[in-house]
């Protein structure tokens, strides 16, 4: 019996190893063949090519791409801020930059409020118009050709705000909406009288048409305290010296400028990109000096939005 039982033990465990082998190696070749994780998808929606959330954008991008491991960030040419925060409330992109006047304003019928993760720079309101154009003071603009900026832009939002304060609303001026490019060209051309842009400085754009033209820059300081009354005390005033663009120094209105996420984005993704916002500072302003500006401690300023919890987590991580 002893002998009977011996036999059979040797021959189970013979086939067991067998089995477990074909087991294993079954196992081993479904890992292997198993396809990877998609790469998580970032569209950063930004602005004209030639604008300064368009040259943050890509090296954010860039940023991204090199250092999450399976991030695929892309960036999404757009006419700014209005379009950019309906981008990210419908869930067409998954960070945008804004301007902190647009978003009380802005539709989000289409889905969720964007989340905050961080205050970057502010814009600045240019009025741009030729060194021999009689176009001094915003007054001036009445009955000429102004271009108020993109539909969907910051800038036109801004800029009808300014003109309503001013009593150049309605039909006071003779209004195009262009893009920062299309008004540069049409200005050039002499198809408008002036435009409107916003954006941190310097604009590449203006800087470009500065140089190769006589340009003026028309000041628009005395109606930043007008729009605060009015609209919002996210207005302020601000310099624009000589030497950003070569023209007069000037003052002009201002208003703070946030980058904003879908607030479907998880916690931990949104932690890892605030921190290389904040980590990655100097390699972002070599692609342009208004990122420069950076800092948690202004960063955490996003009223009237709030913190999106994965970055209100990397500030609370980084406080003394």
């Amino acid at each position: 019996m002893i002998l009977g039982w011996s036999v059979r033990k040797r021959w189970r465990d013979g086939l067991r190893a067998p089995l477990t082998l074909l087991v294993t190696t079954l196992f081993l070749v479904s890992a292997c063949t198993e396809d990877p994780p998609q790469p998580v998808e970032i569209r950063i929606a930004t602005g004209s090519a030639t604008a300064v959330y368009y040259a943050f954008g890509q090296s954010l991008a860039t940023i991204l791409n090199r250092e999450l491991p399976n991030v695929r960030a892309t960036v999404v040419v757009t006419a700014a801020s209005a379009e950019n925060v309906a981008l990210v409330s419908s869930g067409r992109a998954e960070l945008g930059f804004t301007q902190a006047d647009v978003l009380p304003s802005a539709s989000t019928d289409t889905g969720p409020r964007p989340l905050g993760v961080a205050r970057v720079y502010d814009d600045l309101l240019h009025l741009v118009t030729t060194a021999d154009s009689p176009v001094r003071r915003l007054p001036d603009l009445r009955g000429r050709r102004v271009s108020v900026g993109a539909p969907g832009s910051g800038t036109e939002i801004t800029t009808n705000r300014l003109l309503s304060v001013a009593g150049l609303g309605g039909t006071a001026i003779r209004r195009e909406r262009l893009g920062l490019d299309a008004s540069v060209a049409a200005l050039r051309e002499g198809r408008i009288d002036a435009f409107f842009f916003s954006g941190g400085l310097p604009v590449k754009a203006i800087d470009e048409f500065a140089r190769g033209t006589r340009a003026r820059i028309v000041d628009l300081g005395q109606w930043t305290e007008p729009l605060r009354r009015l609209h919002s005390e996210v207005y302020v005033s601000r310099d624009v010296p000589r030497s950003v663009y070569g023209v007069e120094a000037v003052t002009t209105v201002a208003n703070p400028n946030y980058l904003v996420v879908a607030p479907s984005l998880p916690d931990r993704l949104v932690h890892e990109v605030t921190r290389l916002l904040m980590e990655r500072r100097e390699e972002l302003a070599r692609a342009h000096p208004a990122a420069g500006r950076l800092s948690p401690r202004s960063a955490i300023a996003v009223a009237p939005l709030t913190l999106h919890p994965g970055a209100a987590e990397y500030y609370r991580s980084t406080k003394p």
